[in-house]
């Protein structure tokens, strides 16, 4: 098919124009195309020409026509992806990454509401007020006054206290978690873990040679304790790894008593507690218990991040021992981060100036109500196949589907749609967790999630009709 010489340039300009329209509509459901006069008037073309571009596609089979409703992209189902357990996560935060994902995946608070204006701010007043400073330019514990600031807000009693000196501060938390285990030589020993547990937790430990130990939360957030005094008993653990409050992505709070039991236990054993304080201030409730409200302040360490509360702008990991000083320091010295002083000093002052504070409270109140958002929608659009159980806190929902499935295809099959969802064997290095996965809140709200939610539900119907026997 060859277009008359007087339209061959605009034809080519209309059909590549066509061809964006198509790959930007591209999924497994069909989408109506522009009317060929609507397509003339918007391009300024004849109606011939637009004519001839929607034939050649037609030809080409990419798009179809339908008598007396127009020309519609057809709908391609998407080539099954292999992917395997080591590398998923990869592929779910490539994915989530992709411009016009819907990423559902999201473990991001500050989305709802970052502090990084206020952050900036502060950093400009203190560039003008110390344009020429006299102290090194890179402190390679982290900055005096921001150490000092975190010293602060961890100190509980006359009792439970901190001091600066035993803050240390890193590029992010990955690398400081590294150091960590490094300074305390941990590194090939055996590791207890809550079991869902954060993936870059899981990948630390790994790193670090360590043989991981997964204990399975119920879903009330606690464990089996006749199970797990068993395993201490049984096991040389060397290390365990357990979220301050809201357990991560579970989202649920482990009572007080069971908190101090355990704490006992590890006591018992001489084990190390590194309590993951990332979403230690996101509970829904009033003063939650805090494993190092009840653990042996010789054996525990604190660690976490900035920017689950501030904002991208503030990448920062902290890590807060009392114990094995001197390897602390001769690590991060030898890994030199070179760290903004002035960021960190603005980061500071937002604690001492109780902005975080502030901040915190409006942010958990915009939690809670993104949750309850969220939740109206699943249980709405859910169709009884999938557990919704409300998290305490945190970002994320915690879904169980209530018939078997195939979790990695219900993946595929939304990437189609540009919409990422984090399966449940993500959060296990074993694999466990394969009829869950992770739904955030943390969402851009302006955007249709009630579809999402709909096409999820979707996906679980079709994938449990490949499923059934």
């Amino acid at each position: 098919m060859t277009p008359p010489k007087d339209t061959a340039f605009a034809f080519q300009a209309v059909y590549h124009y066509i061809v964006g329209l198509i790959e930007v509509a591209s999924g497994t459901t069909e989408q109506k195309l522009p009317s060929l006069r609507q397509l003339a008037l918007r391009l300024g073309v004849s109606v011939s020409t637009t004519k001839y571009a929607y034939a050649l596609l037609e030809d080409e089979g990419r798009i179809y026509a339908k008598a007396r409703f127009g020309y519609f992209t057809r709908s391609i189902p998407a080539a099954p992806v292999a992917i395997s357990s080591a590398n998923l996560l990869d592929h779910v935060f490539a994915s989530a990454r992709r411009p016009g994902m819907l990423a559902l995946s999201s473990d991001a608070p500050a989305m709802l509401l970052s502090l990084q204006g206020p952050l900036l701010t502060m950093e400009r007043e203190l560039t003008r007020q110390y344009p020429h400073s006299h102290a090194p330019l890179y402190q390679s514990l982290g900055e005096p006054e921001l150490r000092a600031a975190l010293a602060e807000r961890y100190t509980r009693s006359a009792h439970n206290h901190w001091q600066a000196e035993q803050v240390y501060i890193g590029a992010d938390l990955s690398s400081v978690v590294e150091l960590s285990l490094s300074a305390l030589n941990l590194g090939g020993t055996v590791a207890l873990v809550e079991s869902p547990c954060s993936w870059a937790i899981l990948r630390q430990l790994q790193a670090a040679n360590i043989r991981v130990i997964e204990m399975p939360l119920g879903d009330d957030g606690r464990f089996d304790l006749p199970a797990l005094k068993a395993l201490l008993t049984r096991e040389s653990v060397r290390l365990a790894v357990l979220s301050s409050t809201v357990n991560i992505p579970q989202g649920q709070l482990m009572p007080a008593h069971d908190k101090q039991q355990i704490c006992d236990w590890l006591a018992e054993s001489d084990i190390w507690l590194f309590e993951n304080d990332t979403w230690g201030e996101l509970s829904f409730s009033d003063s939650p218990a805090r494993y190092r409200d009840f653990a042996d302040p010789d054996k525990l360490l604190v660690f976490s991040t900035f920017d689950k509360i501030i904002g991208g702008e503030a990448p920062y990991g902290y890590v807060l021992c009392r114990q094995q000083a001197a390897q602390f320091h001769r690590l991060f010295m030898q890994r030199g981060f070179r760290l903004s002083p002035i960021r960190q000093k603005a980061i500071a002052r937002l604690y001492s100036s109780r902005r975080i504070d502030q901040h915190l409270t409006t942010l958990r109140a915009l939690l809670l109500k993104r949750m309850q958002q969220l939740q109206t929608l699943l249980e709405e659009h859910g169709n009884g196949q999938w557990q919704v159980v409300a998290p305490q806190g945190g970002a994320s929902f915690w879904l169980k589907a209530v018939r078997p499935i195939n979790m990695q295809r219900v993946f595929e099959r939304l990437l189609t749609e540009r919409i990422v969802i984090a399966p449940g064997e993500i959060f296990s290095q074993q694999g466990a967790w394969k009829q869950h996965l992770r739904l955030s809140y943390t969402l851009d709200w302006d955007k249709d999630i009630g579809h999402a939610v709909k096409r999820l539900a979707q996906a679980f119907t079709e994938e449990n009709r490949v499923y059934s026997p």
